[in-house]
């Protein structure tokens, strides 16, 4: 699976320092991305939306003609078998780069973000998406979301729930790409705690009870063990994010002279062979290139 940025305005299309070949598309050129995915065999795509608009609750997320709905629309004309699956949460939307929507006092209320999600979990649904992937990491946002997605008559649309992701070091590039990076603090208060395997078991479980149809484990590479863990403890699809802090160290040693190219290779079967059904990196593209 090939992660994907949108961008609003198409004055911020254009490369990622930090992540060689990878760009931000425009809605307009998303759905020729698409097709050259689809012609070198890559049957899915996770959406990353970048908006022109932010403020304190992400309100552009639910906009029916914001940036992720248009480009699933484009997507889906351009190449209707693509499974499109849209990341659903508010870092990329809000001016303070949090997760969620904050008190008073300037922390996350994981109620109120919950309920925000699962309404534009639906705005997302009714655009086309395949499959909603919540990434906030609030408690209980699994079900809320299965419950809005089926009440309002989209019971076939699929969750993919990031249920252990990482307080990481590792998503500096992603966070440029994105615009995400928090304006204060950080995100230990909501993601995981990297020593802590117990923990992201029971938050799976919990994810699955939900309603989960498939879980996430985020980052890849330093996390083999939980990816292990949880396809010994639990029979649904699992997914791994091999993410951008991963390319990037892989890509520059590469370019360097440090590493062979066939690193790539070794790295995404490690995670097929630590157990994961779905592997979502940004070597996506070009691994599939050169393997036909």
């Amino acid at each position: 699976m090939q992660p994907l940025f949108v961008v609003e305005r198409a004055s911020d299309a254009g490369p990622v320092a930090s992540m060689p070949s990878i760009v931000r598309f425009s809605v307009e050129s998303v759905a020729q991305e698409a097709r050259a995915l689809a012609a070198v065999g890559i049957p899915a795509v996770l959406l990353f939306g970048i908006p022109a608009h932010k403020d304190a609750s992400g309100t552009s997320n639910a906009d029916p003609n914001g940036v992720v709905p248009r480009a699933v629309r484009a997507i889906k004309a351009a190449v209707p078998e693509m499974l499109v699956v849209a990341d659903l949460c508010n870092c990329e939307y809000t001016d303070h780069g949090h997760c969620g929507i904050l008190d008073a006092h300037g922390n996350v209320d994981n109620d109120a973000t919950v309920a925000w999600l699962a309404s534009v979990a639906v705005v997302y649904a009714e655009s086309g998406v395949d499959v909603i992937a919540p990434s906030d990491m609030m408690d209980g946002r699994v079900e809320a979301i299965r419950s809005a997605l089926d009440a309002h008559g989209f019971a076939d649309t699929a969750i993919l729930a990031y249920s252990a992701k990482y307080a990481s070091a590792f998503y500096g590039p992603f966070r440029e790409a994105a615009e995400s990076t928090p304006q204060f603090g950080d995100r230990r208060g909501y993601q995981m705690d990297p020593p802590n395997v117990r923990e992201a078991l029971r938050e799976i479980a919990l994810d699955i009870e939900e309603g989960a149809d498939a879980i996430m484990i985020k980052p890849g590479l330093p996390y083999l063990d939980v990816v292990r863990a949880a396809r010994d403890a639990f029979d649904v699809p699992i997914a791994v994010y091999n993410v951008s802090g991963e390319y990037a160290m892989l890509k520059a040693a590469i370019a360097r002279g440090w590493l062979e190219e066939r690193a790539i290779d070794e790295t995404l079967v490690a995670f097929v062979r630590a157990g994961a059904d779905i592997v979502i990196t940004y070597f996506a593209k070009e691994w599939a290139a050169r393997n036909p």
